[in-house]
């Protein structure tokens, strides 16, 4: 496959005549189907199927040695994996319904406009990359364990959600409709985008732009370009992103913050697969994979009419969830050392030593800020340390400054609700105060005082009410 082709499995074009296997390609090309072969000659179909994997064949009917319904009938036997369309000089009723009887996908006349020959064309090949796509899915998914895990070095994780991510987006990584990636700031969403487009076997870069607070004019400069003399000061043409991002991929990120004017732009795009660059009346072809991704809840936003909903099911093809670290606790010790030692290395110190307590501290936090939240805690504190174990003063800091521990569990008192409503029988606070300790201890791995610092006591504090528990008991 030649780099950037479309789609990514060859369509082989059977015609005896040359001049119309020509005029084919060029209406196919137009559209930005580049992928095709051409054979005149119907008896070496069988021997090129075999060859290559070809996914889709466009099928003349009356040629010498072979007619079209014959090859029909050998391809359901012989290769039942490859699509087939006839492309007949013949307008006859009967013959179409035989030949889809046969198994082809479509049947269409010669004489008719090349627009709804190509249109087929194109539905033919997105049913069989949908095809794939469920197929690659069904493989990857279930196993939950990506085939090439090199491509997700960047990001540090031994979760096993995190795994099902990486399944998923390997799977969809070739696919040429769009991925939305969702998440809460600060969990790598832009790490898995990198990760898909270097999945994705396209030659082009991935060129990456943040569309958040950009009004209409300047989001459509920035990703079309413009033509000389487009408005003032527009001395030279100007090239935009999607044809800096050619034959690769173009993120977007923040998309939840798109203007309604732009997102009309955005999804004539996607779409129609073609752009105008301001003040020209030349369309472009977008020859870039769109990705996107976005902390908002974009069902959300188009069910109150803050998103275009044709945008949304557009954009919506693939999707994947990036879980916050609250939800995969597993990962904070992991990287933590991590940073600690990309900390080190960048601020040409020796990496600290953490205390053993410090994993456990950060494990009753919520971070709202994700990973961005604890690798910033750890490049604060390794440029501040001095000794020889690590200091969880900045640490500390820093989780008061968010919320304290145990912020963002989802704790009833953090939303403001009472943990005792409903309850038929009050307990009494002495049993109230024991079950909250107990809490805060099993949640704190037995460390008095970084419990202590959940239930808002000083460790003495603490240590007091827990004798005086054992007292009465």
């Amino acid at each position: 496959m030649t780099p950037g082709a479309y789609p990514s499995f060859p369509i082989l074009a059977v015609d005896d005549e040359p001049a119309w296997l020509r005029s084919l390609r060029v209406a196919l090309g137009r559209a930005g189907i580049d992928n095709v072969e051409t054979c005149q000659d119907p008896r070496e179909v069988m021997a090129r199927l075999a060859e290559r994997p070809f996914g889709l064949v466009l099928l003349d009917l009356n040629m010498p040695h072979i007619s079209g319904e014959e090859l029909l009938q050998r391809l359901a036997v012989e290769a039942p994996q490859v699509a087939a369309i006839v492309i007949s000089g013949m307008n006859q009723v009967e013959t179409a319904v035989r030949c889809v009887k046969l198994g082809a996908f479509d049947y269409f006349v010669k004489t008719e406009e090349e627009d709804r020959l190509v249109a087929g064309v194109l539905r033919a090949v997105r049913m069989l990359e949908l095809q794939r796509e469920n197929q690659e899915m069904a493989s990857r998914v279930l196993s939950a364990t990506p085939r090439h895990p090199e491509a997700f070095a960047s990001i540090v994780t031994r979760d096993r959600a995190m795994l099902g991510v990486f399944a998923y987006v390997e799977a969809v990584a070739r696919s040429p409709q769009p991925l939305l990636v969702q998440g809460e700031s600060g969990v790598g969403k832009e790490l898995v985008a990198r990760a898909a487009h270097a999945l994705s076997g396209r030659s082009g870069p991935l060129v990456a732009l943040n569309v958040a607070g950009l009004d209409d004019v300047v989001f459509s400069d920035t990703l079309f370009g413009h033509a000389r003399g487009a408005f003032t000061g527009a001395d030279q043409p100007r090239a935009g992103m999607v044809e800096a991002a050619a034959d690769g991929t173009l993120f977007l990120d923040e998309i939840g913050d798109l203007s309604i004017a732009s997102q009309v732009k955005l999804l004539r795009l996607i779409q129609e697969g073609e752009y105008f660059p301001l003040g020209s009346d030349r369309p472009k072809r977008l020859r870039a994979r769109v990705m996107v991704a976005t902390h908002q809840d974009l069902a959300a936003k188009q069910a109150s009419g803050a998103f275009r909903r044709d945008l949304f099911y557009r954009l919506c093809t693939h999707q994947v969830r990036i879980p916050p670290l609250r939800e995969r606790r597993g990962d904070v010790a992991l990287l933590l050392e991590h940073f600690l030692e990309v900390a080190a290395q960048e601020l040409g110190k020796k990496k600290p030593t953490a205390p053993r307590e410090l994993p456990v501290l950060l494990g009753t936090y919520g971070f709202p800020g994700n990973v961005r939240e604890l690798k910033a805690m750890a490049f604060d504190a390794v440029s501040l340390h001095r000794e020889k174990v690590l200091s969880m003063e900045t640490f500390l800091a820093a989780i008061e400054r968010g919320g304290g521990a145990g912020a963002a569990r989802g704790a009833p008192a953090a939303s403001g609700e009472n943990p005792f409503a409903g309850l038929e029988a009050l307990p009494t606070v002495h049993d109230a105060v024991e079950l909250l300790i107990q809490e805060a201890l099993e949640r704190a791995g037995g460390n008095q005082t970084i419990a202590a610092r959940l239930v808002g006591l000083t460790q003495s504090a603490l240590s007091k009410r827990q004798k005086a528990a054992r007292g009465q008991g």
